[in-house]
C-alpha cells in the first residue's frame, strides 16, 4: 500500500488529480466502471487512458476465461512496474476469487474484492482529502452496507450511478446482479453471488433519468438477465414498465438465457423501441454435453428461443456464446453443434475454447480434448461465424435501420460512426446540424454493406 511518503505521490497531486480505467469483460463489468470513472470525473479528476501516467488506475477484473485473467496479470504488472508511485486499484470477479495472487504483483497494488467493489464509490473523495494514506480496504469497509436482496437501491450492487457516461455514446443499467446456475465451466456465481435485482421502480426512475439526459438508448444489464426478479415483476414486466415510463428511450438487452425465451416475453419484444438483437449463450448444440455442463436446456429448446425471436423482429442479429472442447466433447458433439448453428442462421458467434476454471465441476474433468482439436474446432468454428455475418450485412444493403452515433470523424473528412438497431457498425454520411450529436438516433440509408457499413443520413429518428 503507499503511504505519503512515497516518492511521487503528493506532488503528483499537487499537479493535478488525474486517473485511469481498465475494464476486462462482460457490459455488467462495462456498467460498474463507467460508475466509478463518472464518480472520479465529478471530484475534480481527469480521465486519462491505461497506458498513460496517472495518480489512480483501476483495473476491473474478469474471471470467466484463463485468458482474461492472463491478460489482467500482465497489465496489473506492466502498469505496476512502470509507475510505482501511482496507486493501483484492481478489483472485479478474479480480485473476489484470488486476491493474494493479484496483491502480490506489485507493491502499490491494492485489491478490493467484488463484493466490497461499491466502496470505491467514495475513493476519489478520500483521496481528494487525505491522499494515498487516507485509503485502504480495511477504512472502507462497512461504509456500503451488504449486498443483499431487498436492500436500498443506494446500497449493495445497485449503488452504482452513472451521471455521464465516459467510455459509451450508450447508456447502460445495471437491473440484475449474481446467479443461481452452477454451470459446470462457470466461475461467476462463485464471484459474484446469488441473483439479486433492482426494485422495478428505481429501475424506471434510472431510466427516465437517462433518458432526460439525451440518451437515446440504454443497454439493460445482469449476470443473468432473464433470471430479473423483484417480488411478482420478472424480466417481462420490467421492460413494460420501463416503456410505457419512457417516452423515445431504445432498449437493447445485453444477453438471454435460451429456456427463458417464452411467449409472454417474446410478446413484449415485439415492441419497436427494443433492438432487434439479441444474445444467446447456447454453448453447445449437443445435448450430452449440455447436459454435461449443466445447462437447463436442450437444442430443441434453442430452436424453440430463436423461432420465437425470429417472430417479433424482422431479421433480428442473433448472436450466441459456443464452449469448443469441453470434456467429453466428441466430433459427434461437434458437428451436431455446427449443424444447430447453421440451421439457425445465426449472425454472430462468439467462441470461446475450454479452460478449466477453479472451483467449478469440469476443473477436475476426465476425457478432456486434445489442445490441437479443440483449437481446429475453435478455428472452424470462427470461420463459420464471419461466413455467417457477412451473409448477414449483405442481406440489410438497401434498407433503412435506425443508428445511434457514436463517434464524430466528419472534423477529419469523414463519417460520424455509429451502431444499428440490429447491431451493424455503420458510418453515416450526410449528418449535420443538431442532429450531429454523439447519441443521436437517426435514421440511414445502408448504401454499401460491410463491417463497417455505410450509409446515408436521412433525417432524426
Amino acid at each position: 500500500m503507499l503511504s505519503e511518503d512515497d516518492p511521487g505521490w503528493n506532488s503528483s497531486f499537487d499537479r493535478g488529480m488525474t486517473a485511469s480505467f481498465h475494464t476486462f469483460g462482460c457490459k455488467l463489468n462495462q456498467y460498474e466502471t463507467e460508475a466509478l470513472a463518472s464518480e472520479f470525473r465529478s471530484q475534480g479528476f481527469s480521465l486519462v487512458a491505461s497506458d498513460q501516467p496517472a495518480n489512480v488506475y483501476v483495473i476491473n477484473t474478469c474471471t470467466v476465461t484463463s485468458k482474461s485473467e492472463q491478460k489482467a496479470r500482465r497489465l496489473i504488472r506492466k502498469i505496476s512496474r512502470e509507475h510505482p508511485g501511482s496507486l493501483l486499484v484492481v478489483t472485479g470477479c478474479y480480485a473476489q476469487l484470488n486476491a493474494g495472487d493479484l496483491a502480490a504483483l506489485g507493491n502499490n497494488v491494492q485489491v478490493v474484492s467484488q463484493e466490497q467493489k461499491t466502496s470505491l464509490m467514495e475513493l476519489p473523495c478520500l483521496l481528494r482529502k487525505g491522499g494515498a494514506a487516507a485509503y485502504s480496504a480495511e477504512d472502507l469497509q462497512g461504509r456500503v452496507a451488504s449486498a443483499e436482496s431487498g436492500e436500498p437501491a443506494q446500497s449493495g450492487p445497485f449503488a452504482y450511478r452513472v451521471d455521464r457516461f465516459s467510455y459509451h455514446s450508450r447508456a447502460f443499467l445495471k437491473v440484475q446482479d449474481g446467479c443461481d446456475y452452477r454451470c459446470a465451466y462457470c466461475r461467476v456465481p462463485l464471484a459474484r453471488g446469488r441473483s439479486v435485482s433492482l426494485d422495478p421502480q428505481e429501475a424506471v426512475q434510472r431510466a427516465q433519468g437517462i433518458e432526460r439526459r439525451g440518451y437515446r438508448e440504454v443497454v439493460l444489464t445482469g449476470v443473468n438477465l432473464t433470471a430479473y426478479r423483484f417480488g411478482d415483476t420478472g424480466l417481462p414486466a420490467l421492460l413494460e414498465k420501463i416503456l410505457a415510463n419512457s417516452e423515445r428511450l431504445r432498449l437493447r438487452l445485453s444477453s438471454l438465457e435460451p429456456e427463458r425465451i417464452n411467449p409472454e416475453l417474446s410478446d413484449v419484444l415485439r415492441d419497436p423501441r427494443i433492438c432487434p438483437h439479441f444474445h444467446l449463450p447456447i454453448q453447445s448444440g449437443s445435448d450430452p454435453v449440455l447436459l454435461w455442463m449443466r445447462r437447463r436446456y436442450r437444442s430443441e429448446r434453442v430452436v424453440q428461443a430463436v423461432r420465437l425471436l425470429r417472430t417479433v423482429k424482422d431479421d433480428p442479429f442473433l448472436a450466441a456464446d459456443i464452449i469448443v472442447g469441453f470434456p467429453g466433447e466428441g466430433d459427434q458433439d461437434f458437428q451436431a453443434t455446427r449443424r444447430l448453428i447453421e440451421s439457425l442462421g445465426l449472425s454472430k458467434l462468439h467462441v470461446f475454447p475450454f479452460s478449466p476454471r477453479p472451483g467449478t465441476a469440469a476443473e477436475h474433468a476426465s476425457d478432456p480434448v486434445p489442445q490441437r482439436i479443440r483449437d481446429r474446432r475453435v478455428h472452424e468454428l470462427l470461420s463459420l461465424s464471419a461466413e455467417l455475418h457477412e451473409a448477414y450485412i449483405r442481406r440489410w444493403a438497401g434498407r433503412q435501420v435506425e443508428v445511434v452515433l457514436e463517434k464524430d470523424g466528419s472534423a477529419a473528412g469523414g463519417s460520424w460512426r455509429g451502431l444499428s438497431g440490429n447491431y451493424l457498425k455503420v458510418l453515416v454520411e450526410g449528418v449535420s446540424g443538431e442532429a450531429g450529436r454523439a447519441g443521436k438516433l437517426v435514421q440511414v440509408l445502408i448504401e454499401e454493406a460491410g463491417d463497417p457499413c455505410r450509409g446515408r443520413f436521412v433525417g432524426t429518428a
